[in-house]
């Protein structure tokens, strides 16, 4: 029996959403906040080499600038507020939302290479 056979395929976006093992669903991908796990507890699968490089820290720049500023436009058009109150509404919501996003985009980004045969699992 093939690996492929005992493990069927995890939906990418429960294993990004969860942060767990591409391969089996089941096993912790970080160790700590973003430090992919050296090998899955559950399965056994290798992650040492696992690297996904800026792609994370890209998405969250993206996505994140994206509507921090749409939301900063709008209550600056529609509140006018001074400028002490943006810097105190959008720093939280700037470095928590970064936080909130980096490990399952990074878990995305790992569970996509494992499904594509990016990885090297021997």
């Amino acid at each position: 029996m093939e690996k492929a056979d005992r493990y069927p395929p995890v939906p990418v976006l429960a294993a990004a959403l969860r942060c767990r093992c591409p391969r089996c669903g089941e096993g912790k991908l970080f160790n700590g906040l973003l430090t992919v796990a050296p090998r899955c507890a559950a399965c056994g699968l290798d992650l040492a080499a696992q690297d996904a490089g800026d792609g994370p820290a890209v998405f969250v720049v993206l996505i994140l600038g994206a509507l921090v500023v749409g939301l900063a436009i709008f209550v600056e058009v529609k509140f006018a507020p001074p400028f002490w109150v943006h810097i105190v509404l959008w720093t939280p919501v700037v470095i928590g939302g970064a936080i909130a996003m980096l490990r399952p985009l990074k878990a995305w980004l790992i569970a996509m290479q494992y499904r594509h045969h990016l990885l090297d699992v021997s």
